[in-house]
């Protein structure tokens, strides 16, 4: 069996390379044949082209050179045609844009301004009549330099020293108060700020200059008095109080309020009661209160 197959290859084999053989005959003739033809071809061409060749004249290659130049024209033509783009337009002739200047325009008779306009400002004559007026009229005369109790001009140094006394006119002029009036007028001062004091349920904010004695004072305040007025009926009321029913001190006034005093009582006793729970004579309730019960 084996040489059977073997004998089978060989064959296909052989039969393979025949007709590779018989293959590469036929292309070498056709490749002859066409060798020949062109071999022949050629040899007419060259013969009949020796027979229709004209004369080389100059005026022969002028022509020749002049459409090779005609030709490459058209052609260079054709590229630019190639890469312009088509534009297109939808009108015949485009309108031409307007000058942005307009030039010089006469005065107009209405003023558009955002104030308020009024006769004056329509009128143009009316205000050249005007500026014409102010010009015309004389300058004031400068003011007259200040003088001090000597009758002489007040110095750079006298004008600080006076702008000093007061805050200025954006705080209506408070004064500085003299360094003599600063304890009586700290006392004063920290009568007012026991306001804190006077009703238990309102909580003030702490001032800056608190517990800080003359030096905790602002610079410049003022101490006013309320001004009465008159009751519909004359008489005397909470805010408006007589002569007679007034006291002296701010303390007398707190002592004779009826609330202030029961608030007064009532704080009283409570302090009472924490220092008898541990004052003298509490050791032994102490003591008895730290025993178990059992």
């Amino acid at each position: 069996m084996a040489s059977s197959t073997l004998k089978g290859k060989e064959r296909a084999i052989d039969l393979v390379e025949e007709e590779l053989s018989h293959s590469d005959s036929e292309s070498g003739s056709e490749s002859d044949a066409s060798s020949s033809s062109s071999s022949s071809g050629s040899s007419s061409d060259s013969g009949s082209d020796s027979d229709d060749e004209p004369e080389i004249t100059k005026e022969y290659l002028d022509s020749l050179l002049a459409k090779a130049k005609e030709n490459a024209l058209k052609r260079q033509h054709e590229q630019q045609e190639d890469k312009e783009e088509e534009i297109l337009t939808l009108e015949a002739e485009p309108s031409s844009m307007p000058s942005l200047d307009p030039g010089n325009l006469p005065t107009p008779y209405l003023n558009l301004d955002r104030e308020a306009a009024t006769s004056s400002k329509l009128d143009p004559e009316v205000l050249k009549a005007q500026k014409a007026v102010v010009f015309s009229a004389p300058q004031p005369p400068p003011p007259p330099p200040e003088l001090n109790k000597d009758g002489k001009p007040i110095t750079k140094r006298e004008k600080k020293a006076i702008k000093k006394l007061t805050a200025g006119p954006d705080w209506f002029n408070l004064p500085a108060p003299a360094e003599a009036d600063l304890p009586r007028l700290h006392r004063e001062v920290e009568a007012m700020r026991l306001h804190n004091q006077l009703d238990p349920k309102r909580f003030y904010r702490k001032e800056e200059g608190e517990g800080k004695g003359i030096k905790g004072l602002p610079k410049y305040f003022a101490i006013g008095k309320i001004v009465t007025s008159n009751t519909p009926f004359n008489t005397g009321s909470t805010d408006n109080l007589t002569r007679a029913e007034r006291k002296r001190t701010l303390v007398d006034e707190l002592v004779d309020d009826a609330e202030a005093r029961r608030y007064a009582k009532r704080k009283f006793n409570d302090l009472q009661t924490t220092r008898g729970a541990r004052g003298r004579g509490t050791l032994q309730t102490r003591q008895a209160a730290r025993r178990g019960k059992w």
